[in-house]
Protein backbone atom coordinates (compact mmCIF):
# COMPACT_ATOMS: atom_id res chain seq x y z
CA UNK A 1 0.00 0.00 0.00
CA UNK A 2 1.25 3.67 -0.86
CA UNK A 3 -0.18 7.27 -0.29
CA UNK A 4 -0.05 10.06 -3.23
CA UNK A 5 -1.77 13.19 -1.03
CA UNK A 6 -0.89 15.57 -4.18
CA UNK A 7 0.79 15.62 -7.05
CA UNK A 8 2.61 18.03 -9.33
CA UNK A 9 2.96 17.58 -12.91
CA UNK A 10 4.90 20.41 -14.09
CA UNK A 11 4.08 19.77 -17.68
CA UNK A 12 0.54 20.85 -17.85
CA UNK A 13 -1.38 22.89 -16.12
CA UNK A 14 -3.64 22.35 -13.07
CA UNK A 15 -7.31 22.86 -14.06
CA UNK A 16 -8.34 22.13 -10.74
CA UNK A 17 -7.93 20.37 -7.22
CA UNK A 18 -10.79 19.02 -5.90
CA UNK A 19 -11.10 17.36 -2.18
CA UNK A 20 -9.96 13.99 -3.51
CA UNK A 21 -9.07 14.65 -7.61
CA UNK A 22 -6.24 16.56 -9.42
CA UNK A 23 -7.19 17.93 -12.71
CA UNK A 24 -4.88 18.73 -15.60
CA UNK A 25 -5.44 20.36 -18.72
CA UNK A 26 -3.97 18.71 -21.73
CA UNK A 27 -5.10 20.77 -24.40
CA UNK A 28 -7.40 18.56 -26.14
CA UNK A 29 -8.44 16.16 -23.54
CA UNK A 30 -8.19 16.09 -19.13
CA UNK A 31 -6.06 13.90 -16.73
CA UNK A 32 -7.43 13.37 -13.82
CA UNK A 33 -5.79 11.97 -10.94
CA UNK A 34 -7.54 10.30 -7.97
CA UNK A 35 -5.66 11.51 -4.48
CA UNK A 36 -5.68 9.37 -1.42
CA UNK A 37 -6.95 12.24 0.48
CA UNK A 38 -10.74 12.05 1.90
CA UNK A 39 -13.44 14.39 2.90
CA UNK A 40 -15.88 14.12 5.30
CA UNK A 41 -18.66 16.28 6.29
CA UNK A 42 -17.11 18.98 3.07
CA UNK A 43 -13.62 18.84 4.70
CA UNK A 44 -10.73 17.07 3.35
CA UNK A 45 -9.29 15.36 6.31
CA UNK A 46 -5.74 15.14 7.55
CA UNK A 47 -5.06 11.74 6.73
CA UNK A 48 -4.83 9.84 3.70
CA UNK A 49 -6.34 6.55 3.12
CA UNK A 50 -3.75 4.26 1.50
CA UNK A 51 -4.71 2.84 -2.03
CA UNK A 52 -7.88 4.55 -1.84
CA UNK A 53 -7.43 7.30 -5.24
CA UNK A 54 -7.04 3.65 -7.06
CA UNK A 55 -9.75 2.21 -5.91
CA UNK A 56 -11.55 5.09 -6.96
CA UNK A 57 -10.20 4.65 -10.44
CA UNK A 58 -10.08 0.89 -10.81
CA UNK A 59 -13.53 0.74 -9.79
CA UNK A 60 -14.78 3.53 -12.15
CA UNK A 61 -13.56 2.13 -14.98
CA UNK A 62 -14.54 -1.19 -14.18
CA UNK A 63 -18.51 0.52 -14.20
CA UNK A 64 -17.30 2.54 -17.40
CA UNK A 65 -17.17 -0.76 -19.21
CA UNK A 66 -20.14 -2.40 -17.25
CA UNK A 67 -22.36 0.02 -18.25
CA UNK A 68 -21.05 0.98 -21.53
CA UNK A 69 -24.93 -0.16 -23.03
CA UNK A 70 -26.36 2.12 -21.49
CA UNK A 71 -24.69 5.27 -22.41
CA UNK A 72 -20.98 6.38 -23.15
CA UNK A 73 -18.32 8.09 -20.92
CA UNK A 74 -15.83 10.39 -20.78
CA UNK A 75 -12.79 7.48 -20.58
CA UNK A 76 -9.71 7.80 -23.01
CA UNK A 77 -7.18 5.66 -21.59
CA UNK A 78 -6.28 4.82 -18.44
CA UNK A 79 -3.09 2.94 -19.63
CA UNK A 80 -0.17 4.83 -18.81
CA UNK A 81 1.58 3.87 -21.93
CA UNK A 82 -0.74 5.15 -23.69
CA UNK A 83 -0.03 8.56 -21.89
CA UNK A 84 2.07 11.85 -23.65
CA UNK A 85 5.65 11.36 -23.17
CA UNK A 86 5.75 13.72 -21.07
CA UNK A 87 3.55 11.89 -18.15
CA UNK A 88 4.91 8.27 -18.39
CA UNK A 89 7.64 9.65 -15.96
CA UNK A 90 5.75 10.01 -13.37
CA UNK A 91 5.16 6.61 -12.12
CA UNK A 92 2.55 7.74 -8.93
CA UNK A 93 0.11 7.86 -12.29
CA UNK A 94 -0.29 4.20 -12.64
CA UNK A 95 -3.10 2.49 -11.33
CA UNK A 96 -4.94 6.29 -9.84
CA UNK A 97 -5.52 8.34 -13.46
CA UNK A 98 -7.09 8.33 -16.57
CA UNK A 99 -6.70 10.77 -19.37
CA UNK A 100 -10.60 11.62 -20.56
CA UNK A 101 -12.55 14.10 -22.65
CA UNK A 102 -13.40 17.85 -22.51
CA UNK A 103 -17.49 17.67 -21.58
CA UNK A 104 -19.58 20.61 -20.58
CA UNK A 105 -21.25 19.21 -17.70
CA UNK A 106 -24.09 20.04 -16.23
CA UNK A 107 -24.70 21.72 -12.64
CA UNK A 108 -26.54 18.75 -11.03
CA UNK A 109 -25.53 15.72 -9.15
CA UNK A 110 -27.90 13.10 -10.80
CA UNK A 111 -28.46 11.09 -7.75
CA UNK A 112 -30.70 7.60 -7.74
CA UNK A 113 -31.91 6.12 -4.37
CA UNK A 114 -33.32 2.57 -3.98
CA UNK A 115 -33.21 2.39 0.05
CA UNK A 116 -34.19 5.08 2.40
CA UNK A 117 -30.69 6.20 3.97
CA UNK A 118 -28.78 9.33 4.80
CA UNK A 119 -30.19 12.88 3.75
CA UNK A 120 -33.12 11.06 2.51
CA UNK A 121 -34.34 9.19 5.20
CA UNK A 122 -33.77 12.72 7.38
CA UNK A 123 -35.96 14.37 4.66
CA UNK A 124 -38.90 11.69 4.98
CA UNK A 125 -38.90 11.71 8.28
CA UNK A 126 -39.61 15.49 8.34
CA UNK A 127 -42.26 15.58 5.24
CA UNK A 128 -43.06 11.99 4.45
CA UNK A 129 -41.01 12.28 0.84
CA UNK A 130 -37.57 12.79 -1.00
CA UNK A 131 -36.68 15.73 -3.33
CA UNK A 132 -40.59 16.18 -3.38
CA UNK A 133 -41.19 12.62 -4.36
CA UNK A 134 -43.99 11.47 -1.91
CA UNK A 135 -43.81 8.10 -0.28
CA UNK A 136 -45.53 5.35 1.29
CA UNK A 137 -46.09 6.13 5.05
CA UNK A 138 -44.20 3.88 7.67
CA UNK A 139 -41.32 3.59 6.12
CA UNK A 140 -38.53 2.60 8.06
CA UNK A 141 -34.65 3.31 7.84
CA UNK A 142 -33.14 1.48 5.09
CA UNK A 143 -36.06 -0.29 3.90
CA UNK A 144 -36.23 -0.68 0.23
CA UNK A 145 -38.36 2.04 -2.15
CA UNK A 146 -41.54 0.97 -3.99
CA UNK A 147 -39.19 1.32 -6.77
CA UNK A 148 -35.58 3.34 -7.54
CA UNK A 149 -36.49 7.12 -7.21
CA UNK A 150 -34.17 10.24 -8.86
CA UNK A 151 -33.05 12.99 -6.37
CA UNK A 152 -31.43 15.19 -8.29
CA UNK A 153 -28.76 17.71 -6.09
CA UNK A 154 -26.70 20.56 -6.52
CA UNK A 155 -23.98 22.37 -4.59
CA UNK A 156 -24.55 25.68 -2.49
CA UNK A 157 -21.90 27.99 -2.08
CA UNK A 158 -20.47 25.94 1.29
CA UNK A 159 -20.49 22.56 -0.63
CA UNK A 160 -22.79 21.27 0.63
CA UNK A 161 -25.15 18.66 -1.63
CA UNK A 162 -28.78 20.01 -1.72
CA UNK A 163 -31.65 18.14 -2.53
CA UNK A 164 -33.85 19.82 -5.60
CA UNK A 165 -36.64 18.69 -7.10
CA UNK A 166 -37.23 17.45 -10.46
CA UNK A 167 -38.78 21.15 -11.48
CA UNK A 168 -36.12 22.15 -10.36
CA UNK A 169 -33.37 20.34 -11.78
CA UNK A 170 -35.60 20.91 -15.47
CA UNK A 171 -35.50 25.24 -14.71
CA UNK A 172 -31.40 24.77 -14.64
CA UNK A 173 -31.27 22.50 -17.62
CA UNK A 174 -34.34 22.26 -19.91
CA UNK A 175 -37.18 19.62 -19.88
CA UNK A 176 -35.91 17.16 -22.17
CA UNK A 177 -32.30 16.95 -20.95
CA UNK A 178 -33.59 16.44 -17.27
CA UNK A 179 -35.86 13.76 -18.50
CA UNK A 180 -33.05 11.91 -20.36
CA UNK A 181 -30.67 12.31 -17.21
CA UNK A 182 -33.33 10.90 -14.90
CA UNK A 183 -33.87 8.17 -17.40
CA UNK A 184 -29.80 7.45 -17.42
CA UNK A 185 -29.79 7.93 -13.88
CA UNK A 186 -32.67 5.46 -13.19
CA UNK A 187 -31.42 2.92 -16.03
CA UNK A 188 -27.84 2.56 -14.51
CA UNK A 189 -28.85 2.34 -11.26
CA UNK A 190 -30.79 -0.76 -11.91
CA UNK A 191 -28.42 -2.29 -14.08
CA UNK A 192 -25.36 -1.86 -11.47
CA UNK A 193 -27.77 -3.06 -8.74
CA UNK A 194 -28.53 -5.78 -10.18
CA UNK A 195 -24.96 -7.22 -10.91
CA UNK A 196 -24.14 -5.97 -7.88
CA UNK A 197 -26.45 -8.54 -5.89
CA UNK A 198 -25.20 -11.06 -7.27
CA UNK A 199 -21.66 -9.97 -5.35
CA UNK A 200 -23.86 -10.46 -2.48
CA UNK A 201 -23.76 -5.50 -2.41
CA UNK A 202 -26.92 -3.98 -2.17
CA UNK A 203 -26.18 -0.23 -3.59
CA UNK A 204 -28.74 1.37 -1.80
CA UNK A 205 -27.55 4.96 -3.61
CA UNK A 206 -25.34 6.56 -5.95
CA UNK A 207 -24.77 9.77 -7.90
CA UNK A 208 -23.70 10.19 -11.37
CA UNK A 209 -22.19 13.20 -13.04
CA UNK A 210 -22.89 13.80 -16.84
CA UNK A 211 -21.97 16.49 -19.53
CA UNK A 212 -22.07 16.71 -23.51
CA UNK A 213 -19.16 15.84 -25.94
CA UNK A 214 -20.01 16.59 -29.65
CA UNK A 215 -23.72 17.11 -29.22
CA UNK A 216 -24.16 13.71 -26.49
CA UNK A 217 -25.00 12.92 -23.17
CA UNK A 218 -22.02 11.02 -21.21
CA UNK A 219 -21.46 9.46 -17.70
CA UNK A 220 -18.62 11.69 -16.75
CA UNK A 221 -16.25 11.91 -12.93
CA UNK A 222 -16.31 9.08 -11.31
CA UNK A 223 -18.76 6.05 -11.19
CA UNK A 224 -20.50 4.08 -8.14
CA UNK A 225 -17.27 4.39 -6.49
CA UNK A 226 -16.99 4.01 -2.13
CA UNK A 227 -17.39 7.41 -2.33
CA UNK A 228 -19.97 8.50 -4.24
CA UNK A 229 -22.33 5.39 -3.21
CA UNK A 230 -23.42 3.46 -0.45
CA UNK A 231 -22.76 -0.37 -0.32
CA UNK A 232 -24.43 -2.44 2.27
CA UNK A 233 -23.33 -6.49 2.22
CA UNK A 234 -26.27 -8.08 1.60
CA UNK A 235 -26.23 -10.87 3.43
CA UNK A 236 -26.47 -8.60 6.44
CA UNK A 237 -29.33 -6.51 5.38
CA UNK A 238 -32.17 -5.62 7.57
CA UNK A 239 -34.77 -2.55 7.40
CA UNK A 240 -35.03 -0.36 10.43
CA UNK A 241 -31.66 0.02 11.32
CA UNK A 242 -28.10 1.79 10.13
CA UNK A 243 -26.59 -1.52 7.91
CA UNK A 244 -23.01 -2.03 7.56
CA UNK A 245 -21.30 -0.62 5.19
CA UNK A 246 -18.33 -0.86 2.45
CA UNK A 247 -17.95 3.00 1.88
CA UNK A 248 -17.01 6.48 3.35
CA UNK A 249 -19.92 5.95 5.71
CA UNK A 250 -17.47 4.19 7.63
CA UNK A 251 -15.52 7.26 8.51
CA UNK A 252 -18.99 9.68 8.92
CA UNK A 253 -19.99 7.15 11.82
CA UNK A 254 -16.33 7.36 13.86
CA UNK A 255 -16.61 11.68 13.20
CA UNK A 256 -19.74 11.30 14.63
CA UNK A 257 -19.33 8.76 17.19
CA UNK A 258 -16.28 11.76 18.78
CA UNK A 259 -18.84 13.98 18.58
CA UNK A 260 -17.12 16.41 16.10
CA UNK A 261 -18.99 19.98 16.15
CA UNK A 262 -17.91 20.23 12.13
CA UNK A 263 -16.07 23.31 12.26
CA UNK A 264 -12.11 23.44 10.95
CA UNK A 265 -9.89 22.18 11.83
CA UNK A 266 -11.02 18.40 11.14
CA UNK A 267 -9.71 16.27 13.45
CA UNK A 268 -6.97 13.27 13.05
CA UNK A 269 -8.41 9.91 12.26
CA UNK A 270 -6.46 7.13 14.01
CA UNK A 271 -4.63 4.73 12.58
CA UNK A 272 -7.08 2.13 13.57
CA UNK A 273 -9.99 3.73 11.32
CA UNK A 274 -7.49 4.71 8.39
CA UNK A 275 -6.33 0.86 8.08
CA UNK A 276 -10.05 -0.19 8.39
CA UNK A 277 -11.14 2.35 5.72
CA UNK A 278 -8.17 1.22 3.24
CA UNK A 279 -9.46 -2.23 3.86
CA UNK A 280 -13.60 -2.01 3.36
CA UNK A 281 -12.63 0.44 0.03
CA UNK A 282 -10.49 -2.62 -1.11
CA UNK A 283 -12.92 -4.88 -0.17
CA UNK A 284 -15.90 -3.70 -1.92
CA UNK A 285 -13.38 -3.43 -5.22
CA UNK A 286 -12.80 -7.00 -5.30
CA UNK A 287 -15.96 -8.35 -3.93
CA UNK A 288 -17.53 -6.38 -7.29
CA UNK A 289 -14.92 -7.30 -9.72
CA UNK A 290 -13.46 -10.38 -8.41
CA UNK A 291 -9.55 -8.70 -8.97
CA UNK A 292 -7.38 -7.03 -6.25
CA UNK A 293 -6.23 -3.14 -7.02
CA UNK A 294 -3.40 -3.10 -8.72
Amino acid sequence: MNTVIQTNIQEYPLKARGKVRDIYDLGDSLLFIASDRISAFDFVLPNPIPDKGKVLTQISLFWFQHLRNVVENHVITANIQKYPAALRKYPELAGRSMIVKKAEMFPVECVARGYLSGSGWKEYQETGAVCGIALPSGLTESDALPEPIFTPATKAQTGHDINISFEETAGMTGESTARALKELTLKLYSQAAAYAKTRDIIIADTKFEFGVFEGNIILCDEALTPDSSRFWPNHDYAAGRPQKSLDKQYVRDYLEKIRWNKLPPPPELPNDVILETSRKYREIYSRLTGNEVM
